[in-house]
């Protein structure tokens, strides 16, 4: 089998399975975050308050980067139509090529934010090793499901696909190249359809933190920051899973 053949069956493999990839992440951040704590690489406990406050710190800076990251995928979700960019994992969907708004920027703009959001997590571990792996293995795994996205797009929409792609980058936003999106900016879609991202980003910035605090206090949720914004992301979750079933509230009008 040539080469092209195999990197776009191993594409499709994997952009079916890509929900499985931020569950590795995390285990995996998980047990580097608490070696690092366990070993005072995060800061150390018995002297120096300054590494507790380049901590706190340092945590803030995290969750600003997965934040980005986020914003990102807000953005990109409220100005694209229906069947196109998404959290789909059956098949590539595409009713129409985007080439408006991010998408005159670069080809890719949800694994570019995905990127951020991963990153910001993947930065609590103060492991440089670590981070660099994860950058590594994010770039193999999500090159192949963007070469296979292309060939499923370029076989769609054929000319008018390269005319684009001669254009625009993959993955390294081309700011110059900014048009204004197509279509207006929808909040039901990106209501229904970024109320999981959000709720993760707080809950897997909580996790880490009560690691800390029962290891060093004994207790769960009374030295947490995190936790207000947890709990207010999970509420509003569940009351739009809700409506996103129950009610037509978040039908989209377009």
């Amino acid at each position: 089998m040539a080469l092209q053949e195999e990197l776009e069956i191993q594409g499709n493999y994997l952009f079916k399975y890509r929900s499985y990839f931020p569950i590795i992440v995390v285990v995996a951040g998980l047990f580097v975050y608490y070696f690092s704590y366990r070993n005072n690489v995060l800061f150390d406990l018995t002297y120096a308050n300054e590494k507790f406050v380049f901590h706190h710190w340092y945590h803030w800076l995290c969750l600003g980067v997965a934040t980005l990251g986020q914003l990102i995928r807000i953005y990109i979700v409220g100005y694209t139509p229906a069947n196109t960019s998404g959290r789909n994992t059956k098949k590539q969907i595409a009713d129409e090529l985007n080439t408006t708004g991010i998408y005159s920027m670069l080809r890719h703009p949800l694994y570019f934010g995905n990127f951020f959001m991963w990153l910001g997590l993947i930065m609590l571990t103060l492991n440089l090793w670590f981070i660099l792996c994860f950058c590594l293995a994010y770039w193999i795994y999500y090159e192949r499901i963007m070469f296979a996205e292309e060939q499923f797009l370029r076989g769609k929409f054929k000319e008018a696909y390269l005319e684009w792609a001669e254009k625009v980058p993959p993955f390294i936003p081309k700011v110059k190249n900014y048009q204004k999106p197509k279509y207006n900016f929808c909040w039901k879609k990106v209501l229904k359809k970024e109320k999981n991202g959000v709720f993760a980003l707080f809950l897997l910035f909580l996790i880490p933190e009560q690691i800390i605090e029962f290891d060093v206090y004994g207790t769960l949720f009374q030295h947490s920051w995190m936790m207000y914004p947890t709990i207010v992301s999970g509420i509003l979750y569940f009351i739009l899973k809700f409506l996103k079933y129950k009610t037509n509230f978040l039908v989209e009008n377009n």
